[in-house]
């Protein structure tokens, strides 16, 4: 069984988190510059064994699209053109950025450490994948 990896898609850095081969645990990853996003994901599939993709999915609280939705959607695009084999999911991302700043808070981080956009884009993208995991634990 091959990882799940998690991509919380911005304009300019990216966050992504990976499950354990049993498709068990979100674990955070690393953040990359969005112009780097295609070649670190096609290294780390050279390394590791991946099964899937969820991509966080930014929407307004009533469903409607942001300004960053057509990036998504486009990103999403190419994943799938890229790896036709595998499954591409989107998920909804609505707080996932506050969820990772109270963590960050919770564990006892800083002001300087929360700062670290790095960090909660991290963060943001394990969120996305542990709900994912858990919304697939109830089908």
């Amino acid at each position: 069984m091959g990882r799940i990896l998690a991509i919380d898609y911005g304009v300019k850095r990216v966050g992504l988190a990976v499950t354990d081969p049993l498709q068990l645990i979100a674990s955070a990853l690393d953040t990359v510059h969005a112009q780097d996003l295609l070649v670190f994901i096609q290294t780390y599939c050279t390394k590791e064994e991946v099964d899937e993709f969820v991509v966080g999915m930014p929407v307004h609280l009533d469903g409607n699209a942001t300004n960053n939705t057509q990036h998504v959607v486009g990103f999403v695009r190419k994943l799938q053109k890229l790896y036709p084999g595998k499954k591409v999911h989107t998920h909804d991302e609505r707080f996932t950025s506050r969820m990772a700043f109270q963590t960050m808070i919770d564990l006892g981080l800083g002001k300087k450490a929360r700062a670290n956009k790095e960090t909660v884009d991290k963060l943001s993208a394990t969120i996305i994948l542990q709900s994912f995991l858990e919304s697939r634990s109830y089908l």
